[in-house]
């Protein structure tokens, strides 16, 4: 598949920076609340058709130029027995087993490559599947320890590999909390096994990308990785990032979320700021330093990826 997405990972040069954002299928969004009001989170997440259809919404809408599989960080939890519990205004919660399980993956979440295997279908946009970093589910599911992160670890791995099997065109590993970490804890307790997840997957051939919060505090681990792209939180000037990562990576990011959600009037100030920064630059996809926050406005999106689509870099 021939994108700019696609394109601006490989760090060639592009027209205009492509465009996707962190959750752009979830709350903000009235046809996923309508279906939301009607099924619970689990069953949109786990029900093939359910999260494809939710997966397309935004590129209908807006004209994305890739999609990201509606899923969560959460569901490899149940390749250990846990059950995934979502309350709105609670959040997630994983309730564990009675006593230690472990399934097969493919079986587990045979409904997240089926998922996959429906959107490539006639899907006309790349399509990103992802995971969560192996310190931020330890985290959730409360096994923050080496055997507990070595056994995430592994099934990860064969998580990622299954998605690639069924067709994305990327992967994001999402390690939300890992760039909270003091420098010693991110060494020993995420370091090592993202190494070990991207080692995995680069024998694939896919590409991957790699966000975590706080990512600017970390820029020289997360190139030592050799990812192919990595994302990037708001704390820094994305032009100022691109500096320190070596040009065969691509960058993506990092417009503050808040900042979507208006006046219209300060968010295009921040936007044409960070495109002119960036203009000329390869390897560059916008994105936000986070994911669409519930009460964004949709004409705010609207406006945002039309002024992307309208540039032309010389």
């Amino acid at each position: 598949m021939s994108s700019l997405f696609l394109k601006a990972l490989r760090c060639e040069p592009t027209p205009r920076p492509p465009i996707w954002l962190m959750r752009q299928a979830g709350r903000y969004m009235p046809q996923y609340r309508e279906l939301r009001a009607n099924y619970s989170f689990r069953e949109l997440v786990g029900t093939p058709s359910l999260a494809a259809q939710i997966t397309r919404l935004p590129i209908d809408l807006f004209g994305f130029d890739a999609a990201i599989l509606f899923s969560d960080i959460l569901v490899l939890a149940e390749v250990f027995g846990y059950k995934i519990d979502f309350s709105d205004g609670k959040g997630i919660q994983l309730l564990p087993p009675s006593q230690e399980e472990r399934h097969d993956v493919e079986g587990a979440l045979s409904y997240v490559a089926d998922a996959i295997r429906l959107l490539k279908k006639d899907l006309l946009v790349p399509l990103i599947g992802f995971c969560g970093g192996p310190y931020t589910v330890a985290k959730y599911m409360k096994t923050l320890t080496p055997t507990g992160l070595d056994r995430i670890t592994t099934a990860t791995i064969a998580y990622l590999q299954m998605q690639v099997a069924a067709g994305v065109d990327a992967i994001q590993i999402f390690d939300s909390w890992a760039g909270m970490l003091e420098p010693a804890q991110f060494h020993e307790w995420a370091l090592p096994y993202l190494k070990t997840l991207v080692d995995a997957l680069r024998t694939t051939g896919i590409p991957i990308i790699l966000f975590c919060r706080g990512s600017c505090r970390y820029v020289q681990e997360l190139v030592s990785l050799q990812p192919t792209a990595i994302g990037f939180d708001w704390d820094k000037e994305l032009s100022q990032l691109r500096k320190e990562v070596p040009p065969g990576i691509a960058i993506q990011g990092n417009l503050n979320p808040a900042l979507l959600k208006g006046p219209l009037p300060l968010l295009q100030k921040e936007v044409d700021s960070l495109l002119t920064s960036m203009q000329g630059i390869p390897g560059f996809i916008f994105n936000l330093g986070h994911g669409v926050e519930p009460d964004t406005p949709l004409e705010n999106v609207h406006w945002l990826v039309n002024q992307i689509k309208s540039l032309t870099i010389k």
